[in-house]
């Protein structure tokens, strides 16, 4: 058995890290309130932007003009050369938030990687390059210094250079990769395709009434100025719209995972310091009983 001072020191230590935990805890609960805020906002935004954005792709009767010829990031072609963003965090501490991604990207190239002539990634996180690195696959770039502190224009300087490695055919598609958004508890590892623009089904040929659920985009809509110049516009910003809301649900999923990992760390601290205050006291109560023995022995040896 474990001296008293070892448990005592033990159970100093797992005190120590259990008010660490906690305080963590408290700090990601407030960062993912705004966070989440934020993923809120930026949502209907996106939907609606794909909504006009299919809406304008599509040759639907009653506009001035037909199908408007199609932009450079929506042009298709033969998937050879691919690029993945990988989407992580800067630190740890947030239960499987990082191998789940990481992990999702080593089936994709375990699975799909012979497919394609070949697969480079460019990454947003410390960790996804680390991880990336350490696995041997081939990167473009790596966007330091982004989590933590974003700003839109981090995702539009993200979506310029994706839209130049595709307009000049160095990459023939280039998929997202990240953790999105559910609830507190629940993070959904999403791979979506985001180049080329492909709008959605059932919008842009021209069978669908309505864009949505009591959406505005009609087939009678009309469009000022014409579909191409809208197109010449709009697009640019779908893509970094689309950056945009991935890197707020990478974010607010961080802030979840590691609320929910320093609470189950606070919660296991707590049982932790039971079993060792019971180990404690177990050890104190022998220490007492082996002292009294040894009195009354004493105390016998002397009559």
């Amino acid at each position: 058995m474990a001296s008293l001072r070892t448990i005592r020191t033990r159970i100093k230590s797992v005190r120590n890290t259990q008010k660490i935990t906690k305080a963590i805890k408290l700090v990601d609960a407030a960062k993912l309130r705004r966070a989440q805020d934020a993923v809120l906002r930026a949502r209907p935004y996106a939907q609606m932007l794909d909504e006009v954005l299919s809406s304008l792709a599509s040759g639907q009767p009653g506009s001035d003009t037909g199908a408007p010829p199609p932009h450079p990031l929506m042009a298709v072609r033969e998937q050879k050369r691919i690029e993945i963003v990988l989407l992580t965090a800067d630190r740890g501490l947030c239960g499987g938030f990082n191998a789940n991604i990481l992990r999702r990207a080593q089936r994709f190239m375990a699975e799909e990687a012979s497919k394609y002539e070949s697969v480079r990634f460019s990454t947003v996180g410390r960790r996804g390059r680390d991880g990336v690195k350490k696995r041997g696959y081939k990167t473009r770039k790596d966007y330091a210094n982004f989590i933590g502190k974003l700003r839109l224009p981090m995702a539009k300087e993200i979506a310029d250079e994706l839209a130049d490695e595709y307009t000049q055919d160095k990459v023939d598609a280039v998929f997202l990769l990240y953790n999105r958004f559910k609830s507190a508890a629940v993070q959904e590892i999403t791979l979506a395709q985001l180049l080329p623009i492909v709008p959605a089904p059932g919008k842009a040929d021209g069978k669908s009434e309505k864009a949505g659920k009591d959406g505005f985009i009609t087939p009678e809509h009309l469009y000022e100025p014409d579909r191409e110049t809208l197109l010449q516009q709009l697009i640019p910003k779908q893509l970094a719209t689309q950056i945009w809301r991935a890197l707020l649900e990478s974010a607010a999923a961080e802030h979840a995972a590691r609320m929910t990992a320093m609470d189950a760390a606070t919660k296991n601290a707590s049982e932790t310091i039971s079993r060792l205050s019971l180990e404690y006291n177990r050890a104190r109560q022998a220490a007492i009983t082996k002292e009294l023995m040894e009195i009354v022995s004493g105390a016998e040896a002397l009559k």
